[in-house]
C-alpha cells in the first residue's frame, strides 16, 4: 500500500458486514487516511486483524469515531485498544487514544479500563501507561475535528425505531469529501450533508424469498436500515463520483449480487458493492482497488 502523504485521501473498508458472524465480511469498521491522519470509524468484529493485513500498526491510528453503540459496531474496540498497546510491530501505541462518538461514548470509555483492570495493571509494567489511556468525547451534530485542513463533521441520521443516537460523518480535505452513512434508514439530513461529495459509503439491507426471521422482525429491521431502492434516491440526489454499499444486511435468499440491479431501477451512476479491505483513493478521480495480499 502507498504510504500516506499530505495529499492522501483514502478510504478502506476494514469490515463490510453486520451482526452475522461471517468470515468474509467482518464487522463494520472503516479506515480513513487523510493527509497525516489515520482515523477509524467504528470498530466491529475483526477490525484489528484487517488493520494488521494492511500492515498498519495500531500505534499509527490518530483517532477513533463511533457512529452509534450497537454491539456490532464496537465489539472490536477492546481488541484494537488493548492489542494495539502491546509493544509488537502491530501495536506499539504509546500515546492516549482519542475517541469521538454519540452520547454515552465517554461513559463507555470510562468503564472499559475498569473491566480490563487486571490486564492493564499487568501490562503497564512493560508498556507505556499513556498508550492505554482513552480520551473520549461525546459529540452532537457539527464539526468534531478541524486541524491542518482536515475537517470531520458529524450529522444525525435515523436508525429507525432503535431509539439511540446515531451519526454519519463527512470528511473534507483540499476540496474533496467523503461521507460515511453509519446505520440509517432513508434520511434527508444525510442527503443534505452529502452534497458535493466525491464518495458516499452507505449501508444497505435486502430481503429475498423466505427468511428465518419472522415478518415482524423483518419489518423492524426495514424501519432501521436502507433498501437499495431507497439508497438509489439518496445517490440520485447526491450525485457522488462513486457510491459504495457497506454494512450489508441480507436476509432470506438475498445476496450481494442483488444489490446493484435493485438500485439501477432508479440510479444509473457509479456504484459498487463494498467488500472487506476494499480501498478507495480520492483524487481528481475516485478509484476503487481490491485488496491484494
Amino acid at each position: 500500500m502507498t504510504e500516506p502523504s499530505h495529499d492522501t485521501f483514502r478510504i478502506t473498508l476494514l469490515g463490510s458486514g453486520a451482526p452475522p458472524p461471517r468470515l468474509d465480511r467482518f464487522g463494520p469498521s472503516t479506515l480513513a487516511e487523510v493527509a497525516k491522519e489515520k482515523f477509524i470509524f467504528d470498530a466491529g468484529r475483526g477490525a484489528m486483524q484487517r488493520l494488521h493485513q494492511l500492515g498498519i500498526p495500531f500505534g499509527d491510528i490518530t483517532g477513533m469515531f463511533l457512529t452509534h453503540h450497537h454491539s456490532d459496531h464496537v465489539v472490536g474496540f477492546p481488541d484494537l485498544w488493548l492489542t494495539g498497546w502491546i509493544g509488537r510491530p502491530w501495536g506499539k501505541r504509546n500515546v492516549p487514544l482519542r475517541i469521538w462518538g454519540p452520547e454515552g461514548t465517554r461513559q463507555m470509555m470510562e468503564h472499559l479500563p475498569r473491566a480490563f483492570a487486571v490486564d492493564i495493571r499487568v501490562r503497564s509494567r512493560n508498556y507505556p501507561p499513556d498508550g492505554v489511556r482513552l480520551e473520549a468525547r461525546d459529540v452532537g451534530e457539527g464539526v468534531v475535528f478541524d486541524r491542518d485542513g482536515v475537517k470531520v463533521v458529524a450529522f444525525e441520521v435515523d436508525h429507525g425505531g432503535e431509539e439511540l443516537p446515531a451519526y454519519g460523518y463527512r470528511i473534507d480535505y483540499q476540496g474533496r469529501a467523503a461521507v460515511l452513512s453509519g446505520d440509517t434508514t432513508f434520511n434527508e439530513n444525510l442527503i443534505r450533508h452529502s452534497q458535493g461529495v466525491d464518495l458516499i459509503v452507505h449501508e444497505v439491507t435486502a430481503v429475498s424469498g423466505s427468511a428465518v426471521e419472522g415478518q415482524e422482525q423483518l419489518k423492524r429491521i426495514g424501519r432501521n436500515h436502507t433498501t437499495p431502492e431507497q439508497a438509489a434516491e439518496v445517490f440520485s440526489r447526491v450525485k457522488p463520483k462513486l457510491a459504495v454499499y457497506n454494512h450489508l444486511l441480507l436476509f432470506g435468499g438475498a445476496t450481494a449480487d442483488d444489490l446493484v440491479p435493485a438500485t439501477r431501477k432508479k440510479y444509473q451512476g457509479p456504484l459498487i458493492v463494498g467488500e472487506d479491505l476494499l480501498r478507495i483513493e480520492i483524487t481528481d478521480r475516485v478509484e476503487p482497488y481490491r485488496f491484494e495480499s
